[in-house]
C-alpha cells in the first residue's frame, strides 16, 4: 500500500488523509514575535470594527457600549437627513472631479516626463512634481487658503485681476468652493500619481513598439494601442484607490470650511458629517451608522470597478 500525502484528497483512499500539526521550535519564535502585531490589529482594528457596528444600534452619547437598543433608526435617521445627502453629493463631485482630472494630468506628465531624452531633466521633474506629495495636508491648506483669498490680496485674484477680470471667491462662493477644493488636492496627489504611471511606462516592452513602428504606427496610435492598453492595471489601481480617497475627504475641507462645510455647507463631506455627529453632537450611534453606510458605498463602488476591469480582461 502506497503511503498517502497529507493534508489531500486522494482518489484512490477515498478520505481526507490525516493532517498532522507539529509545531517547531521555530514555529512558536515566530508566533511570538508576530504576537505584538496580532495583538495590535485585534485590539485597534477588528474590535473597533464590531463595536462600532454594535453601537450603531444603539442610542449613546459616549464611546460606551450601553446606550439604548434603537434597531435601525439611526440608520433611517441618516437616509432621511437632507444634509446627509447633501453631503454624499458633494463627496462625489469632489471625488469624481479629483480622480479623473488627477489621473488624466499625471498620466500626461509621466508620458512627457518619460520621453524626455535629458536624463537629468527627468530626475529634475520627477522631483519637481513629487515635491508637493512631501507636505502635509495642514501646509497645503494653509497654502491654499493665500492663493486663493477671495480679494485681490490674494496671489491668484491679483494675478487675474492684472487682466480686468473680477476677484473670484474661491473658498466663499457656493458654486466654486468645491471645484477650489478640487484644484487643491490636483497639487498634492499629482506627484504620487505621475511617479506611478512613470513606473508603468518603463515596463513597457520595446519590443511592443517597435514591431509597431514596422506595420507603420505613429506615436498616437502607438500611445493609443500599446501604451495605455499595457498600463490598463495601473489605471484601476488608481481609480479604486483614488475614489477611496475621495470618499474619505475630511482634512481639507474642514480647516477650510470648518465644522459647518462653508461656504453654504458647500464643503460637508461624509466624513465631515460623521465627525459633527460624534463629536459635536454627541450622536456616536449615529455616527457609527454613518461610518457603515460610508464602508458600504465604497464596498460597491470597489468591486464594481473590478468586475468592470475583470469584464474588459474577459473581452481581450
Amino acid at each position: 500500500m502506497s503511503s498517502t500525502p497529507e493534508g489531500k484528497w486522494t482518489a484512490e483512499h477515498g478520505k481526507w488523509a490525516k493532517r498532522k500539526f507539529r509545531f517547531t521550535r521555530n514555529d512558536w519564535m515566530g508566533y511570538l514575535f508576530s504576537a505584538p502585531l496580532i495583538i495590535g490589529v485585534i485590539v485597534f482594528a477588528i474590535y473597533p470594527m464590531f463595536a462600532a457596528l454594535f453601537m450603531s444600534f444603539h442610542q449613546t452619547s459616549g464611546l460606551n457600549l450601553s446606550g439604548t437598543w434603537v434597531g435601525l433608526s439611526n440608520y433611517r435617521y441618516a437616509l432621511e437627513d437632507s444634509l446627509f445627502w447633501q453631503a454624499l453629493t458633494n463627496t462625489f463631485v469632489m471625488g469624481i472631479w479629483s480622480v479623473l482630472l488627477g489621473i488624466a494630468l499625471s498620466f500626461i506628465l509621466a508620458s512627457l516626463i518619460n520621453n524626455l531624452k535629458w536624463h537629468l531633466g527627468r530626475n529634475f521633474f520627477k522631483a519637481v512634481y513629487f515635491l508637493p506629495n512631501v507636505v502635509s495636508g495642514v501646509a497645503t491648506s494653509l497654502l491654499f487658503s493665500f492663493l486663493f483669498f477671495p480679494s485681490k490680496e490674494g496671489l491668484i485674484n491679483f494675478v487675474i485681476g492684472l487682466f480686468g477680470i473680477d476677484p473670484v471667491g474661491w473658498f466663499t462662493n457656493p458654486e466654486v468652493a468645491r471645484y477650489s477644493i478640487v484644484l487643491m488636492s490636483l497639487w498634492g496627489a499629482l506627484g504620487y500619481n505621475t511617479i506611478i504611471f512613470l513606473a508603468g511606462l518603463q515596463s513597457v516592452p520595446r519590443d511592443l513598439y517597435e514591431a509597431a513602428e514596422v506595420d507603420g504606427a505613429g506615436t498616437y496610435r502607438k500611445w493609443w494601442y500599446i501604451t495605455i492598453p499595457y498600463l490598463r492595471p495601473i489605471f484601476v489601481f488608481m481609480l479604486i484607490m483614488g475614489t477611496i480617497g475621495g470618499m474619505k475627504r475630511f482634512t481639507d475641507v474642514w480647516l477650510i470650511g470648518g465644522t459647518a462645510g462653508n461656504p453654504g455647507g458647500s464643503l460637508m463631506t461624509v466624513v465631515l458629517y460623521i465627525y459633527r455627529n460624534a463629536f459635536l453632537s454627541s450622536q456616536m450611534g449615529l455616527a457609527t451608522a454613518v461610518s457603515y453606510l460610508l464602508f458600504v458605498i465604497i464596498l460597491i463602488l470597489t468591486v464594481f470597478l473590478m468586475l468592470l476591469n475583470r469584464r474588459k480582461d474577459s473581452l481581450d
